[in-house]
C-alpha cells in the first residue's frame, strides 16, 4: 500500500503532521475525520530513494537554471506560489527535479517558507540559493531574484566549463602520448628484442633502456599499477586534510600559466557570487561565510573568512584580501573603492565581468602553448624509443660494410 504524507489542524488549532499506510487518500480523509483532523495538505509521500542516491548524475546546473526562470516568470505574471511550483512539478522533465518540487510544493502548503522548503535539498538547492531565496521573500521581490539566480548559475556554469575545456586537450594528448608509449613497450620493443638476441650483438646504452623498460611493463605491470593507485590514494588523503589542502591548492595557484587561470577564475567567481548575495540583501557577514564556502580553492577560502571577521570587527574587507597575496591590486582597489562609496555590489559585478573576459584570455594562452609543448614531447617520447631500436641496425649495417 502507498504511504501518504498529511499536515492537519486539530481542535485546538495545532499545526498535525504525519505520515499513515492506507490503500487510498479516502481512507487517510476518513482517518482524520475519526481523530478529529482538520486537513490542511495531504499527498502520497515521495520514493526516498532517488534524492540522496541518483542526484549526483540526476540533476544539472541547466536543469536549475530552466526551473528558476520560468518559477521567476510565472511569479512576475502574478500566479500563487504553490500553483507556480505545481506547475514546474508537472512539466519537469528531470524525474529527481520532480520529485524535489514536489516535496517543496507540500512542505510551502504545510506552511514552511519557500526558502525553508528548499534548504531541505541541498543537494538541489544550494546554501546561495536559499539565501537569496529568502532575501526575495522577505523584501517582496523573489522574482527579481530568480532572475537575478538564473543569471548566476548561467554564467557560473559557463566559467567552470572554459577551466574545464582548457584541461581536456592536455589530458587527451597525454592519454594518447601514454597508450602509444605502452603499445611499443608491450608489442613492438619485445620484437626487436628477440632479433637483437639472435645475433649476440652488444646493444647502445639507450637501447638497453628502452628495453629495460619493456621488461618492467611486460613482467611487473600488476606492481606499477598498485604504486600508481597508493600514491594517488596517499595524495588524495593529504589533500583531504586542511594543511594539505591549503598546499596544494597554493601550488595550482603558483604555477606558470595554470595558475594564472585558477586565479582568474577564482577571482571571477568570488565577485559575482559575492556581489549577487549582497545586491540580494543578504547579509555581508553571512554573504561572505557562503562566498568562502563555494570558492573551490582553500587559499581564496581562508582569506575571505579572515575578511569576514575583519567586517565583524568594523574594519574592511580589502584588509585581509590584500595580506592573503592572492587577489590581484586591481581587485582589492576596486573592492576599497566599493566600500567607500557603498556601491560595493555594483563594483564586484564590475570584476567579475571583466575576469570572466580575463579567463577567456587565459584559457586561450594555455592552449596556445600547452599545443607545442605537448606535440614535443610526445615526438620526443614515441620518436625516441624508435631510434633507440634502430641504432643496433645501424651498427650492424656499418659492421657488414
Amino acid at each position: 500500500m502507498p504511504m501518504y504524507e498529511y499536515t492537519a489542524r486539530n481542535v485546538k488549532g495545532e499545526i498535525q503532521k504525519g505520515q499513515i499506510d492506507v490503500a487510498s487518500r479516502d481512507d487517510v480523509i476518513a482517518y482524520l475525520r475519526k481523530n478529529r483532523l482538520q486537513q490542511v495538505s495531504l499527498r502520497e509521500a515521495p520514493k526516498s530513494m532517488n534524492l540522496n542516491i541518483s542526484f549526483g548524475s540526476g540533476i544539472k546546473t541547466r536543469d536549475i537554471v530552466i526551473f528558476t526562470r520560468q518559477f521567476a516568470t510565472m511569479i512576475n505574471a502574478g500566479l500563487p506560489l504553490v500553483q507556480s511550483l505545481s506547475i514546474l512539478a508537472a512539466q519537469a522533465e528531470n524525474k529527481v527535479l520532480k520529485e524535489i518540487t514536489k516535496a517543496v510544493v507540500f512542505d510551502v502548503e504545510s506552511g514552511n517558507t519557500l526558502a525553508d522548503a528548499m534548504a531541505k535539498h541541498p543537494k538541489a538547492f544550494s546554501q546561495l540559493y536559499v539565501n537569496m531565496v529568502a532575501a526575495g521573500e522577505s523584501g517582496g521581490i523573489l522574482d527579481t531574484i530568480l532572475l537575478r539566480l538564473a543569471t548566476f548559475l548561467e554564467k557560473n556554469d559557463a566559467l567552470i566549463r572554459k577551466v574545464k575545456g582548457a584541461m581536456v586537450y592536455p589530458g587527451v594528448i597525454m592519454s594518447v602520448a601514454f597508450i602509444a608509449v605502452a603499445v611499443l613497450l608491450i608489442f613492438v620493443i619485445p620484437t626487436f628484442q628477440s632479433m637483437f638476441a639472435s645475433v649476440n650483438l652488444e646493444l647502445p646504452l639507450p637501447t638497453r633502456v628502452v628495453i629495460g623498460m619493456s621488461e618492467l611493463l611486460t613482467g611487473y605491470w600488476w606492481l606499477i599499477i598498485a604504486v600508481v593507485a597508493a600514491l594517488a590514494f596517499l595524495v588524495k588523503r593529504y589533500y583531504n586534510t586542511n594543511d594539505g589542502r591549503k598546499r596544494i591548492d597554493q601550488i595550482l595557484l603558483n604555477s606558470p600559466v595554470l595558475g594564472d587561470l585558477l586565479r582568474k577564475s577564482t577571482v571571477s567567481r568570488f565577485t559575482r557570487t559575492l556581489g549577487t548575495l549582497i545586491s540580494s540583501g543578504v547579509n555581508i557577514l553571512e554573504g561572505l561565510e557562503i562566498t568562502a564556502k563555494t570558492a573551490g580553492n582553500r587559499v581564496i577560502h581562508d582569506a575571505v573568512m579572515e575578511a569576514r571577521s575583519s567586517i565583524a570587527g568594523g574594519e574592511t574587507i580589502a584588509g585581509p584580501l590584500e595580506k592573503s597575496k592572492v587577489f590581484p591590486t586591481m581587485v582589492i582597489s576596486m573592492i576599497a573603492v566599493g566600500e567607500q562609496t557603498g556601491g560595493l555590489d555594483t563594483m564586484l559585478n564590475k570584476i567579475a565581468d571583466f575576469y570572466d573576459e580575463e579567463v577567456d584570455v587565459a584559457v586561450s594562452a594555455l592552449l596556445s602553448l600547452m599545443e607545442p609543448i605537448m606535440i614535443v614531447v610526445l615526438g620526443v617520447v614515441v620518436g625516441g624509443m624508435v631510434v633507440a631500436m634502430y641504432l643496433p641496425i645501424f651498427d650492424m649495417m656499418n659492421a657488414i660494410q
